[in-house]
């Protein structure tokens, strides 16, 4: 899901060569301005500006790694949706899901790897995120936790490193994020087999976090990196979301033949299609 649109009314007010606190200065400052405001970036995802971004994902606890890249692109008004989730490991690996604007349901094209959930190339399900937040759409979702991340290291007291104006009016935001925060918000959802040897040394210690707002005060890039050690074991994270672009039609993929769509007709057979995606997931 992406987050691209928003204001963030008092950094927005910034001007070219304004001072910035920066240094120690910079934690006061990231509280007074930004605290309430990252709390409500969320709540204020209303879907009404047409974006491209990508998301690069890197997650590896000792030897197990996640490696994935979404990009997404929401376009016009109610808009369009698209979110390409791909594997950097296996080509065949990749989900994309589309929705079309107002329409009732919405399609995903299975990559080879679950070429056995359905006999054709895509499936469709009922539509039933209508009234949900845009922190629920796939090319926003990640941004909504990175954001709620910052927001509850904010709240514990960590410290931020630099906040910093640059010549063109827009503002870089240094800043820790424990890793305990980056896990209770879900940016990447580790299993219960993982989490278990995670120790609450290791969920202390900090990722650090960079965020970009445009001389708008909008959200342009947010980046969230470190290896953490602890109890005989390793955390390493490169989380990366940022603006690709404008977007564009031609960005969206056309209404799938009805004749390569496998209908899911109602939540029973949704929730069988998942569990059964699980279990490829999952081996």
């Amino acid at each position: 899901m992406s987050c691209a649109c928003l204001l963030v009314t008092a950094c927005g007010s910034a001007k070219a060569g304004t001072a910035v606190p920066n240094g120690e200065d910079a934690a006061a400052y990231v509280s007074a301005k930004f605290a309430k405001t990252l709390k409500s970036l969320s709540d204020q995802f209303g879907g009404i500006e047409d974006r491209k971004s990508v998301l690069d994902t890197f997650a590896r606890f000792d030897d197990k790694k996640i490696n994935s890249t979404v990009t997404a692109v929401q376009l016009g008004r109610p808009p369009a949706r698209l979110a390409k989730n791909h594997s950097n490991r296996d080509s065949n690996e990749y989900l994309d899901t589309y929705h079309p604007a107002n329409s009732p349901v919405e399609y995903m094209l299975l990559g080879p790897v679950y070429a056995s959930l359905a006999p054709t190339h895509w499936v469709s399900m009922p539509y039933t995120a209508g009234d949900l937040s845009e922190c629920f759409w796939a090319g926003a979702q990640e941004v909504c936790k990175m954001l709620g991340a910052v927001s509850d290291s904010i709240d514990q007291g960590r410290a931020a490193k630099s906040a910093n104006s640059k010549a063109d009016g827009s503002l870089e935001l240094i800043a820790d994020v424990t890793l305990g925060a980056f896990i209770d918000n879900r940016v990447v959802v580790f299993p219960n087999s993982i989490l278990s040897q995670i120790t609450a040394e290791m969920k202390a210690q900090a990722l650090r976090t960079r965020i970009e707002l445009d001389p708008k005060g909008r959200l342009t890039e947010i980046e969230m990196t470190g290896t953490i050690s602890g109890g005989g074991h390793e955390v390493e994270i490169k989380e990366h979301y940022r603006l690709d672009g404008t977007a564009s039609q031609n960005d969206l993929p056309k209404v799938p033949d009805p004749a390569d769509v496998t209908v899911l007709p109602d939540s029973a057979a949704v929730s069988d299609f998942y569990a059964r995606m699980g279990e490829i997931q999952n081996r």
